[in-house]
């Protein structure tokens, strides 16, 4: 079974830190209202600048986060503190949680950004960094966001990129778990429950040529993470009724790259990563035959994806945050 081990932690590291202060190339999601606002990566986001594009630079972080407290002995964790203190200071989050009081931000980085910000921020909390209380009125105010955003979105986005909706409640759970707003678990399950709970998978649409994420089984994590166990056991079942005879086949076996130098093609590397995580994590909520053939894809996702988290930049600038959180389900 794949595991992460130190020496895998180095090299993801290795990455990241390659890459998060790497202003260029930058894909913006910005706004410009008028002449002045055009687009230097490190004066308008003087933290979240590097790895192509905004929420990349955030994940970024988060995998270093995540790293320096599951291996505190890192070699890279001088470099990772370094990093940390001259970046996520109280002053330079100020600005970017400022760059959200623009009226053209409202739907900056929604709600694949947002999500990202708060997993960071949970995972500095869970290891008590000195770096959590600078990130928390960011943090908050993204919170802000899904209590407001949540309850107007009256259809779930299930495409396998960054709109998903079924993604984005997972990652906030853990954040709204990790500081204890029950508020916000709170209507992230009750959303779960009104998008998802009549759901019963007919034909499987996917994978589809730019997916990192399996909608279907982006649900099944959604359901599995914020429903109680009971509940969420029975639903799988009608969810993934034939799953222990190898259906649907579509999700049980690794998808083909063909181009790892075209940024959109290079997502499905992240949806066998991902695919790889979701198994893993409903994996325990199913019957033991079931539990077998999800656990079985999962390793084969991991087999096809995990040499492949370095090499062209359009993929090395995220796919390692990817295949950390298939090896650390949580």
């Amino acid at each position: 079974m794949h595991r992460l081990t130190e020496p895998r932690a180095a090299h993801f590291a290795s990455i990241a830190l390659g890459h998060v202060t790497r202003a260029y190339p930058h894909k913006a999601d910005h706004v410009m209202d008028d002449d002045g606002d055009v687009y230097r990566p490190a004066d308008v986001h003087p933290v979240f600048y590097g790895s192509f594009d905004w929420h990349s630079c955030v994940h970024g972080y988060w995998l270093l986060a995540r790293l320096r407290r599951l291996f505190p002995g890192l070699d890279a964790a001088p470099a990772i503190d370094r990093l940390f203190d001259d970046h996520l200071t109280a002053d330079k989050l100020e600005r970017e949680r400022a760059y959200l009081d623009r009226a053209s931000a409202r739907s900056f980085e929604r709600p694949y950004g947002w999500a990202w910000l708060l997993m960071l921020a949970a995972e500095l909390e869970r290891a008590g960094s000195r770096h959590a209380a600078a990130l928390r009125p960011l943090a908050t105010a993204f919170a802000a966001r899904f209590h407001a955003y949540l309850p107007v979105l009256t259809y779930p986005v299930r495409a396998g990129t960054h709109a998903n909706s079924a993604f984005a409640l997972v990652l906030a759970a853990r954040y709204a778990r990790t500081v204890a707003d029950e508020a916000l678990l709170t209507l992230l399950a009750q959303r779960a429950r009104t998008w998802f709970g009549g759901d019963r998978v007919r034909q499987v649409w996917e994978p589809s040529g730019e997916d990192f994420l399996s909608p279907v089984l982006t649900e099944a994590v959604a359901m599995a993470t914020l429903l109680p166990a009971a509940e969420a056991k029975d639903w799988l079942s009608r969810f993934l009724p034939d799953l222990a005879a190898g259906e649907p086949a579509a999700l049980l076996s690794p998808v083909t790259v063909s181009d790892r130098s075209d940024g959109r093609i290079a997502h499905l590397d992240g949806l066998n990563l991902s695919r790889a995580w979701a198994w893993r994590v409903i994996a325990p909520l199913l019957p033991a035959a079931s539990r077998d053939v999800a656990l079985a894809a999962s390793e084969r996702h991991l087999d096809a994806a995990l040499g492949e988290v370095a090499g062209d930049y359009m993929g090395e600038h995220w796919l390692a945050s990817f295949a950390l959180l298939a090896l650390t389900v949580e």
